[in-house]
């Protein structure tokens, strides 16, 4: 629970960067022990979203402007792979999947619920790999979405970064037709145009309300 609640935060851009994780903060708004605490804190340092400095506690990890670039540099790589061999033999079931998630997304944007819409944007990514039937590529692909989260978090200006709400449309449309090449210049232009949107010589504050962001049900 504690890690989901602390992922979805992040994903959803609601915890911000540097933001300490008290520990006595967590275990109130959870109400577990300190074990517990810190078992869910040494685990999302393992994946990256938790930096676990010594004699000072857990901050929500900060990446740097070059770690930025690195990770869509990362993420062009992966993700125009990705794309290329799904139109190569992409499965129905996992035409159905990605159908049903836009479905998702448009709903979403019809409620204006702007966390939900954060969320499924970067899960889209995520269903991208797993329709490849590779779990590691999964797992690769959702901590460079998660990475991506905490750099919008961290360099987001007040502009639209989030691509238009037809662009995983045209994707998924490019891979079910098979046309590799034009797959792959699609997600290349939805990840060039969230990379656009930041400024990298800038960063915001972090929330250090833990309570009121995590305490939600």
């Amino acid at each position: 629970m504690i890690v989901d609640r602390i992922y979805s935060a992040v994903m959803e851009r609601r915890l911000a960067p540097r933001t300490k994780l008290s520990e006595a903060a967590l275990c109130e708004t959870f109400g577990v022990g300190r074990m517990r605490v810190r078992r869910a804190l040494l685990l999302l340092g393992s994946q990256g979203i938790v930096d676990l400095q010594s004699n000072k506690g857990a901050y929500v990890s900060c990446p740097s402007a070059d770690d930025a670039r690195e990770v869509f540099e990362a993420r062009l790589l992966v993700e125009t792979g990705i794309v290329r061999k799904l139109a190569s033999e992409i499965s129905p079931p996992a035409v159905d999947v990605l159908s049903r998630h836009i479905t998702l997304e448009d709903e979403a944007r019809q409620r204006q619920a702007r966390t939900d819409i954060i969320r499924l944007s970067g899960e889209f990514h995520v269903q991208l790999a797993k329709a490849n039937g590779n779990t590691l590529l999964a797992r690769v692909v959702r901590e460079l979405v998660t990475r991506t989260s905490l750099i919008v978090g961290l360099f987001g200006t007040n502009r639209k970064i989030t691509c238009p709400e037809d662009e995983h449309c045209q994707i998924v449309a490019a891979i079910v037709d098979g046309n590799a090449d034009l797959a792959a210049q699609r997600i290349r232009h939805h990840l060039e145009h969230i990379e656009n949107g930041l400024e990298l010589d800038r960063s915001r504050r972090p929330d250090t309300d833990i309570a009121r962001i995590l305490g939600g049900g």
